[in-house]
């Protein structure tokens, strides 16, 4: 088989639970101190990865972590009991879930050595995240071992922080076509950290040999980061030949749009002007968290967006007007993940995309609906139904947590691969 678009989506972990961790992310800080419900979450994720098989879409799936990180916290020299309540809310984190984090990955296709290219993110800029990359790292070793295909690179080292294929798009003819990749960064958020150093990006470009001539470097507008838009998959996205952008989403659109379109000439820019949808609008409905996938058999191209979408007057009334036109994308495809939305990750922030050759990758990471019934199976008789913000020093909760992990993990046949 050739390759092919697979999305992987991160399972919502037996520890999610709303502790406002992440400055900037303005989902994350209104709900903190809500009851969170994980069962609920991860299988409100499961049903999305349902939705995309049934669109004919390739899905695998990343695990959630082991949790509470007792590794983390032994290197600060204490343990989940004595651990101010700061600290162990982000060893307690599950947001290893937003897949889209974990790496910034780069096709064969657009590779000096044609291999598919995955950089673990660093995530060093939020204290709760900065941890998550050993593990992420151990199951993209895993999940991409052939190191005939794949070549799976450490982090960018601090302090560059890097957050993964969410400051990352990548247009090309088709899937499998040579592109042209963009990383967007940020200098300067006002009250808000820019989380995406420049210095990392062009690490990555480096480290995965692509061509300079193809490589573009954009920076995020300060406006949207201000915003609430932490990362840039908050205010765009791309697919194929197509970019789908907020106006105010880059801090000099003029250049990159022209840089964009001389480097690849096909290229579609999808703009949703300001006039239409407000910067604020845009961040609360996610309307660009959105997956933009290409449909089989030349059905065009489809939006998978929350649910929160069709509750914001201004946002569905613009994506109802585009649809009824003749541009690139056809469909709109809502879905509820409202457990992971409350804490500030759509559906794009749930998958990392990887182009390959599926026979290339572990297959243990990728599934199909009676596989993902399994997993639901599980997540049902496990996960916890809900967690409040005191109970994150039970005992009791802790004992679940962990041995949630380790039924998946048994159940997906991977005890023996991944380590805690």
């Amino acid at each position: 088989m050739s390759a092919i678009e697979i999305n992987f989506d991160g399972i919502i972990g037996p520890s999610h639970n709303y502790a406002g961790l992440s400055l900037g992310n303005l989902a994350s800080a209104r709900n903190a101190g809500a009851v969170s419900q994980p069962r609920a979450a991860a299988l409100q994720g499961i049903e999305k990865m349902r939705g995309n098989i049934r669109l004919g879409l390739r899905q695998g799936i990343f695990l959630p972590q082991w949790r509470p990180d007792s590794a983390w916290l032994a290197r600060l020299g204490v343990d989940v009991g004595s651990a101010d309540p700061h600290i162990r809310a982000a060893a307690m984190s599950a947001s290893s879930m937003w897949a889209a984090n974990a790496a910034t990955v780069s096709p064969a296709s657009d590779t000096s050595d044609g291999r598919t290219h995955l950089t673990v993110a660093n995530l060093v800029t939020m204290p709760h995240r900065s941890h998550e990359w050993p593990q992420t790292l151990a199951q993209l070793r895993v999940a991409f071992s052939d190191e005939r295909a794949f070549a799976v690179h450490g982090p960018v080292p601090a302090p560059f922080g890097d957050e993964g294929a969410a400051n990352h798009m990548r247009l090309s003819p088709a899937h499998d076509r040579a592109g042209v990749e963009v990383f967007v960064y940020g200098r300067s958020g006002g009250a808000f950290p820019a989380r995406q150093h420049v210095e990392a990006s062009k690490a990555i470009a480096r480290i995965h040999g692509l061509d300079p001539a193809r490589t573009l470097f954009a920076q995020q507008s300060e406006e949207a980061i201000a915003a609430g838009a932490f990362h840039n998959d908050v205010v765009a996205v791309a697919n194929e030949h197509v970019l789908f952008a907020h106006e105010q989403a880059f801090a000099d659109k003029d250049r990159f749009y022209a840089d964009l379109r001389a480097a690849l000439p096909a290229v579609e820019i999808v703009e949703v002007p300001a006039s239409a949808v407000s910067l604020s609008d845009a961040i609360a409905s996610y309307l660009f968290n959105a997956q933009l996938v290409t449909l089989p058999d030349g059905a065009g191209m489809a939006l998978i967006l929350p649910t929160e979408a069709q509750q914001v007057p201004a946002v569905w009334r613009w994506l109802e007007g585009m649809i009824a036109g003749n541009g690139p994308i056809r469909r709109l495809v809502p879905v509820d993940v409202r457990q992971s939305m409350a804490n500030g990750g759509g559906p794009a922030c749930l998958r990392l995309r990887v182009v390959a050759d599926p026979a290339d990758i572990d297959p243990r990471f990728l599934v199909d609906e009676a596989r993902l019934d399994g997993i639901a199976r599980i997540v049902a008789d496990y996960w916890p139904e809900r967690i409040a913000p005191d109970d994150l020093s039970d005992t009791r909760l802790i004992a679940q947590i962990e041995q949630s992990w380790l039924t998946l993990v048994d159940h997906l046949q991977l005890s023996g691969d991944l380590s805690i």
